[in-house]
């Protein structure tokens, strides 16, 4: 069982084993290459890696389980010999038994256990479950997705999954929720769930706050019609945690994790001195 740290937000490493992710996709598609990556980020500070197999990015195609497995397995299996925690990024209940099975500590799902036999597994296996908010698929997502109220409709059908989830025997001390940056949401949609994070973070449920070298942030940083590329997003990204983590996140998913985790250090200091 995976316990969050006391004072300061865990650091989630994202690792990517895929060739079509939005910002490393190909990077970490080699089996070595990604578990090199995963001891980097555990080296510069990472609490969890996050390893996924299929790209969620928009207008992304789903992969088949067979392919998930054969990207994910063999990285979880390295990963867990070297005693790393690790989280596996999946909708899928085979692929998340299986990485449960190598020794995974968490299930990272996008679709907040939309496929009921998924919260069976998690269920089974007592571990931690982050449930996040999509609207619609990755393929649809970003086709003008319209809320009454961003913040309020995402928190309550977080609150919703979450209720679930206990129903089918998930325990509640064991759920994480995540707003869904950038996943059928606007730049205004993102913003004002960042400016409330505080809101989800009241539910008593952990939230996990995903930002990482997303679109919007290129698209405030970056001149009219020409957003700065994934590659140039870290000083946004560093802002969006730091704002995130002084409200009470309580896991920041990061690329960039020696930056990150200097960013939380530093607040952790500040809050403490």
């Amino acid at each position: 069982m995976y316990t969050l740290p006391a004072n300061r937000p865990a650091l989630m490493g994202i690792l990517n084993v895929t060739p079509d992710s939005f910002s490393d996709g190909g990077v970490h598609f080699e089996t070595q290459t990604a578990i090199d990556a995963a001891l980097r980020m555990i080296d510069e500070g990472a609490d969890i890696i996050d390893v996924g197999g299929e790209s969620t990015r928009p207008g992304s195609e789903g992969v088949t389980e067979e392919e998930e497995l054969r990207r994910v397995i063999p990285v979880i299996k390295a990963l867990v010999r070297r005693d790393v925690v690790v989280s596996i990024d999946t909708a899928k209940a085979n692929v998340a038994m299986q990485a449960l099975g190598e020794g995974a500590k968490i299930v990272n799902d996008v679709t907040a256990l939309s496929d009921p036999d998924i919260a069976k597994v998690c269920a089974d296996a007592g571990c931690r479950v982050c449930l996040m908010h999509m609207k619609g698929t990755p393929r649809t997502m970003q086709l003008d997705p319209q809320y009454d109220d961003v913040v309020e409709d995402i928190r309550d059908y977080l609150v919703a999954r979450a209720c679930y989830a206990e129903s089918e025997g998930i325990k509640k001390e064991d759920i994480w929720i995540d707003p869904g940056i950038g996943f059928g949401k606007t730049v205004a949609h993102n913003l004002d769930l960042l400016k409330h994070v505080a809101r989800f973070v009241d539910t008593g449920y952990p939230v996990l706050i995903g930002t990482s070298r997303k679109s919007f942030i290129g698209k405030i940083l970056g001149p009219k019609d020409q957003p700065l590329p994934s590659d140039q997003r870290l000083e946004g990204t560093l802002a969006t945690q730091i704002w995130a983590q002084i409200q009470g996140a309580k896991i920041i998913r990061a690329h960039d994790v020696k930056e990150s985790r200097h960013a939380i250090d530093m607040i952790v200091a500040i809050q403490i001195a």
